[in-house]
């Protein structure tokens, strides 16, 4: 595993590092977040062109406020990879106000298939790093009276997807993460939660892809007759990075969906 960084400085504005950002939703969690003023660390692992192509876009709107790391987040089981993770975002701007876990991994596992690998990589991403790296860098976030915002799901809470059992799991532990650290790091660090319904469908090319009548049923499934957004996310977020008095929250941004869901299929 390696860590590479894009080092970056800046005269000043809040930090805000997103993983898994640098497309989709985490995409739009920066965008979002710059506008505002933020400087931002988009991390990706696979997706490096993508990253910098948006880091020079955001450089471009206001230099040197923008940066991009590349790791895999199974820097996590590695002690002295950690360590180099941290510093090597700490490196970019001396400081981080807002840590956003963004980063997923999302896929089927049907039972009698299930097996260690797909157990290892799903809870990685949808639990183990998000603890592991709020713990990690849990001393910055104190000193700027910072907060964590997971990403996680509306069937991370007694409407499980079917056939998706250890990702159902993983989401499940990442919010009660989201709950136990919004006791344990108070009152200096807050942390919440955005539960999205669907704001992005997979890619048409993808193994998740839906087709016509999949799409026009889940629209009907949603009260507000729509899709939402990779923004509406973004949105979310940033009000809880900025809501100084609430913590150990979960907000659903899913169009009302969770109204009328029973659980079972996509």
């Amino acid at each position: 595993m390696t860590v590479e960084s894009t080092v970056r400085s800046d005269d000043g504005g809040p930090v805000m590092l997103v993983t898994g950002s640098a497309k989709r939703i985490g995409a739009a969690i920066i965008r979002a977040a710059h506008h505002q003023g933020y400087r931002v660390i988009i991390h990706c692992h696979r997706s490096e062109q993508e990253a910098k192509a948006l880091a020079a876009q955001l450089n471009t709107i206001r230099n040197n406020s923008a940066a991009v790391i590349v790791a895999d987040l199974a820097v996590v089981n590695d002690g002295s990879l950690l360590t180099q993770f941290v510093q090597s975002v700490i490196d970019n701007f001396g400081q981080l106000d807002v840590l956003v876990h963004n980063a997923s991994r999302f896929y089927p596992t049907p039972l009698s298939d299930i097996n260690n690998n797909q157990w290892d990589e799903l809870f990685l991403t949808n639990a183990k790093a998000p603890l592991l790296l709020s713990q990690a860098f849990l001393p910055y976030l104190q000193k700027q009276h910072g907060c964590i915002i997971s990403l996680l799901d509306i069937h991370a809470h007694n409407k499980p997807f079917k056939h998706y059992t250890v990702y159902n799991m993983a989401k499940a532990a990442h919010r009660m993460m989201v709950q136990s650290l919004a006791l344990d790091m108070a009152p200096y660090v807050r942390v919440n939660g955005v539960a999205p319904g669907v704001n992005v469908l997979p890619d048409a090319d993808s193994d998740q892809a839906l087709d016509d009548t999949q799409q026009h049923s889940i629209i009907d499934s949603i009260p507000m007759q729509r899709i939402g957004t990779p923004d509406d996310i973004a949105q979310s977020v940033l009000y809880l990075a900025k809501a100084s008095y609430v913590t150990g929250e979960i907000i659903n941004v899913d169009g009302g969906r969770s109204l009328t869901l029973a659980g079972g299929n996509i």
